[in-house]
């Protein structure tokens, strides 16, 4: 739109702008319905004479007024054009931008900007700033990792905020959003509230639970929370015991990060059974510590986590276990050289549900080990022993194991009578079914059917792979190991853990091809093409590792493979971390994590708000902000107005703000009453507080630096 002189002069020192509106946009968009938005438009520029007709519009005036007409105009014109209607607050807002940009106090956004930001679309509705100072803080969560949003009610600073997390966590930039806020407000004790604690604290979170509702859809929502994916909860700082979020806890149904376990989920005990997990703690930002054992096993954990572990001497004198924390134990974990604590292990294999399978475990086992895979040929097995070859034949029902010489055998379908087509071989058929199907050795693998199913199942593929590519290993005064050989990393990775979940202990090493003197093989020499991992196995009395009869009958007269024993080998350092503590219901409180360690108990890729942060004391707010873990984000939202704590305790909010302004990443966000998106009376009667209280000197209700108590010191 440009201005246009026509033939009417205006008066001295007046001037003149004519406006003409595209026919695709019918002139109520403009000028509202009953010209409401035109009304609007008269009112904030009074001396200005504005006429319609048709779809040309004319302004004569100020020369200054006339200008920001025009502006005006143009920028209600640029927002229609994205399809999104005027409103009257809307052209209200855009009149004050003009206004701030013409004296100098404006922003180097334009009304259209502001007005055209879209946040996150759902259910037919967009949410988007309508305000500059929105504005200004919806960019700054983009740019800055931890946001305060610090103003009145109504001013939109949880809903936006919530709106960018519900934002990130579908454009997958984190993995859960944590909505949090202080739980007990005015003092109030909620011991006398009937029900358990989350019902007694669901009223103060039921405005999160309502934004949300607002932004996805409301069957997704209690999925999303399930998973741990969106966690509203009351604001708790429990010190302790934790690891890392993206730790990995073992359940009935396999291995799941521990931040992603809720009250009630079952996790694996000592015993190898499942345990409900009575509650989640999150512990926010920690020094992390790499905890490793000798047989190479390793999770991460803080300084204060805990683990039952005894020395030589306990064990000599009968002494009970002890519980350490990680930290006791730096710095002395060797006596005289020897590893000074030891670790428990599993009292019973692990306790997985039982699972349909389509092959006989056993027999996957030997073809795992020494079954060719490839689908080129006939699915074929290699053995010296021909008891494995009636034992494959046995578990292959319809299949016959045909000897075509030397150590080589054919798994050949069994054809039945009136057979008139080629029928595809059962094994063969299997294989494809587990995506074993032309696997070679170095990448064959153990299925998830078998690798979390019950202990004989489990036990069968091992005595399956320790038959044909086992064998139990003996030395002078020493009780009997197993060792497993694989040049399939995958499979090396199955066996181990295979040995863990059944209480064993397993040790790895690379046998490295590369300058390897070479096997020899019908008549000549054999290099070795690709490195080969040896696995070194201890299970526990019980768990009979070999069914082959000489395996077997060497192993047992070996005296067994003795005890497996796991001892600390080190603790380091590994940086900090977002972590979460659990408590389970197990009497001796323990649970399986990473590589099956056994530990004691009672927020990284994460979105987190914290609402009505006003209400927190110092102490809480600095834990809060501890918290935060990797590639994460924190906003804060409060108004400092309405404190609302037990006489005497100061707001973190308040605080804050002295200690944090000028941290690099770290930004304030400060809203108005201009900025409040409700209805226009509350802007009204935020100014009206905020006169009182300058004219009286009084903040939230109380004289400045006096309390409601006789010493108290409210809201300092």
């Amino acid at each position: 739109m440009t201005q246009t002189p026509t033939a009417h002069t205006p008066a001295q020192g007046q001037a003149r702008a004519q406006f003409t509106v595209p026919a695709q946009h019918p002139m109520v968009t403009v000028l509202g319905s009953g010209d409401s938005l035109l009304r609007v438009i008269e009112k904030a520029f009074p001396a200005t004479d504005i006429h319609v007709r048709g779809n040309e519009i004319s302004a004569v005036g100020d020369a200054h007024e006339v200008a920001l007409v025009q502006r005006l105009f143009d920028e209600m014109m640029l927002v229609l054009r994205t399809g999104q209607p005027m409103t009257e607050d809307a052209v209200e807002r855009s009149i004050a931008m003009l206004r701030a940009s013409e004296n100098g106090e404006g922003p180097e956004e334009t009304p259209a900007e502001v007005l055209t930001q879209n946040i996150l679309s759902s259910r037919g509705r967009t949410i988007r700033p309508k305000t500059l100072n929105q504005k200004r803080y919806v960019d700054a969560i983009d740019k800055h990792t931890v946001v305060f949003g610090i103003g009145p009610a109504g001013t939109g600073k949880t809903y936006l905020a919530m709106a960018k997390a519900v934002q990130a966590l579908q454009s997958k930039q984190v993995n859960r959003i944590i909505l949090t806020r202080p739980a007990v407000e005015a003092g109030e004790r909620l011991g006398f509230l009937p029900g358990t604690l989350y019902e007694k604290i669901d009223p103060y979170l039921r405005p999160l639970y309502d934004a949300l509702h607002d932004m996805l859809d409301p069957d997704s929502i209690p999925r999303l929370m399930a998973a741990g994916t969106i966690e509203v909860a009351p604001l708790a700082y429990m010190r302790g015991r934790a690891q890392p979020v993206f730790t990995n806890v073992l359940t009935p149904d396999g291995w799941r990060p521990i931040g992603d376990l809720q009250v009630g989920d079952l996790v694996i005990g000592s015993n190898g059974e499942p345990t409900p997990v009575l509650g989640v703690y999150p512990q926010g930002e920690k020094d992390i510590y790499r905890v490793a054992a000798q047989d190479g096993s390793w999770t991460l954990c803080c300084g204060e986590h805990l683990w039952t572990v005894r020395t030589a001497a306990d064990k000599r004198r009968n002494k009970p276990w002890r519980v350490l924390e990680t930290q006791e134990m730096i710095g002395n974990l060797r006596a005289a050289h020897a590893r000074r604590y030891e670790l428990p292990l599993l009292t019973a294999p692990v306790c997985f549900p039982e699972r349909e399978v389509p092959m006989d475990p056993y027999a996957l086992g030997l073809l795992l080990g020494d079954g060719c895979l490839t689908g080129s040929t006939t699915p074929s097995f290699a053995t010296e022993d021909a008891e494995l070859a009636e034992a494959l034949e046995t578990a292959l029902p319809g299949v016959a194991v045909r000897h075509k010489g030397g150590p080589d055998y054919i798994l050949n379908r069994i054809k039945s009578p009136g057979d008139v087509v080629t029928l595809e071989n059962p094994v063969t058929r299997v294989l494809r079914e587990l995506d074993l199907l032309r696997t070679r050795s170095h990448t064959k693998f153990v299925p998830d059917d078998y690798l979390y199913n019950s202990a004989e199942v489990r036990l069968a593929v091992l005595q399956g792979l320790l038959d044909s590519d086992g064998g139990p290993v003996t030395q002078g005064g020493r009780t009997c190991r197993i060792q497993y050989v694989t040049t399939s990393i995958l499979l090396r990775d199955d066996v181990i853990s295979l040995v863990q979940s059944l209480g064993g202990v397993a040790y790895t090493r690379r046998r490295a091809a590369e300058g390897r003197k070479p096997g020899f093989a019908n008549g000549q020499d054999v290099a070795y093409r690709r490195d080969a991992h040896v696995i070194d196995i201890r299970l526990p009395e019980g768990i009979e590792p070999f069914r082959l009869t000489r395996k077997r009958d060497k192993y047992l007269a070996a005296g067994g493979g003795g005890r497996p024993m796991r001892f600390i080998d080190s603790i380091e350092p590994a940086g900090r971390e977002e972590a979460v503590c659990i408590q389970v219901a197990a009497e001796d409180s323990l649970y399986v994590t990473q590589d099956y360690l056994l530990t004691h108990n009672t927020l990284n890729d994460a979105f987190i708000i914290l609402d009505e942060a006003q209400n927190t004391s110092p102490e809480q707010m600095k834990m809060f902000l501890t918290r935060l873990g990797f590639d994460s984000k924190i906003v804060i939202t409060g108004d400092v107005t309405q404190v609302d704590l037990p006489d005497g305790t100061k707001s973190g909010l308040r605080q804050v703000q002295d200690i944090l302004e000028g941290v690099e990443d770290v930004h304030f966000s400060r809203l108005s009453s201009h900025d409040v998106v409700r209805h226009k009376l509350v802007g009204r009667i935020v100014d009206a507080y905020e006169k009182f209280d300058n004219k009286h000197g009084t903040q939230n209700g109380t004289h400045k630096g006096q309390g409601r108590g006789r010493s108290g010191h409210k809201g300092k």
